[in-house]
């Protein structure tokens, strides 16, 4: 295999910065359709100052699961409009949604987070679940997203949970690449790693560790500090380049098996991926002292440490052998890890884990303050 990396074309950060949308639609094409959480249609655009029946730019609410059956419904919204440049805005769901429908139909698209909560914006990638939210599948676009566009206010005024949910995704980023890199796994481009993706990688954990706790204390007052800045980044930018670039391992599988139980659905994407990099750490033998400051970060910015955190309130081995075994499909990325990964190996880790994160005392004062911050139904992580 060769060495590989992707890029967004363009990564714009910072205050205002949805003012760049109608000169980016311009350079890259003539009609925008912007297909829009409910949230970013009727509160964030026209805080922008966009209009969202008033404007020339048509926009076309998400209805809130990426699926096959709304990515069809989207394509022929798309085809009727006669746009040729595709804006998603909102959360994750939407995001990948608009990524699949503008790869299928062969244009640009530009892509508005309006929330923190994962390293979607920027990749070739997105993923579809089936219309009652299990994972189904990972679709690889032919190229990256042309445009990321972050107007940081509009970040800032969002729930701290979505943060806090992005920092869990990507604390993830490091891990696995280390893991591919160490078995020489192929990363989600179908290349190898190179040097500016592990480094990138790890660059997105030491500035977790470093701006995280600040970062959360922002979001819950709504405001926009470095620390948050940082944080944004390393959410989008940084997790996005490094686990696509570098490549999945443990944490995104058993992710990707939690998704098969009905009680971790009104948790977010990265709240069950947190729980797969502890799951991740028994797994692969990690060190006390990195397991230890691993615990220690998800426990002070308030990310999941055991499986009742992620509504798994009783542990019942039996169901969570159905987790490990879909954790485990042939074409998971688990198998990235070194030697062979089995679902009893991966249902023992989960249950080590949370053995741990319960002798730890859970996510403490701090997350327990915050967990009914927002107790929105999964569907809402689209804002």
């Amino acid at each position: 295999m060769f060495q590989k990396a992707v890029f967004p074309g363009k990564y714009i950060q910072g205050v205002g910065a949805m003012s760049e949308l109608p000169a980016l639609i311009a350079l890259l094409g003539k009609q925008g359709l912007v297909l829009a959480s409910p949230t970013s249609k009727d509160k964030v655009l026209p805080r922008c100052g966009i209009d969202p029946d008033g404007s020339r730019l048509a926009i076309e609410p998400f209805r809130g699961e990426c699926c096959e059956e709304e990515v069809r419904r989207v394509s022929a919204v798309l085809d009727r409009s006669h746009a040729d440049v595709l804006v998603g805005m909102g959360g994750g769901k939407t995001i990948d949604t608009a990524k699949i429908v503008a790869d299928r139909a062969g244009i640009p698209v530009i892509v508005i987070p309006t929330i923190a909560s994962t390293d979607a914006p920027c990749s070739g990638c997105a993923v579809l679940y089936s219309p009652d939210g299990a994972f189904h599948s990972v679709c690889y676009q032919k190229a990256n997203p042309a445009v990321v566009l972050v107007d940081v206010s509009i970040i800032a005024a969002a729930p701290a949970r979505f943060l806090v949910a992005g920092m869990g995704d990507a604390l993830a980023t490091w891990f696995e690449a280390r893991s591919c890199h160490r078995t020489q796994s192929p990363n989600e481009c179908g290349g190898l790693s190179t040097s500016v993706g592990l480094h990138i990688a790890r660059l997105c954990y030491e500035t977790l560790l470093s701006y995280g706790p600040a970062a959360r204390l922002a979001a819950e007052k709504h405001v926009v500090t470095p620390a948050l800045e940082h944080v944004v980044e390393a959410n989008i930018l940084l997790s996005g380049i490094g686990f696509e670039s570098s490549g999945l391992a443990a944490a995104h599988s058993i992710h990707n098996g939690l998704t098969a139980l009905a009680e971790t659905h009104s948790f977010y994407h990265g709240e069950k991926v947190a729980f797969g990099v502890l799951a991740g750490l028994q797994l692969t033998d990690a060190s006390k002292e990195e397991s230890d400051t691993v615990y220690s970060f998800c426990e002070e910015v308030g990310l999941p440490t055991t499986l009742r955190d992620i509504g798994l309130e009783n542990g019942d081995r039996e169901k969570l052998r159905t987790a490990a075994e879909k954790a485990c499909a042939p074409r998971e990325a688990v198998h990235h890890e070194a030697g062979t990964i089995t679902p009893e190996k991966v249902l023992d880790a989960m249950l080590a884990a949370d053995a741990l994160g319960m002798r730890r005392g859970g996510r403490g004062n701090a997350r327990r303050r915050g967990r009914f911050e927002g107790r929105m139904n999964r569907r809402s992580e689209n804002v």
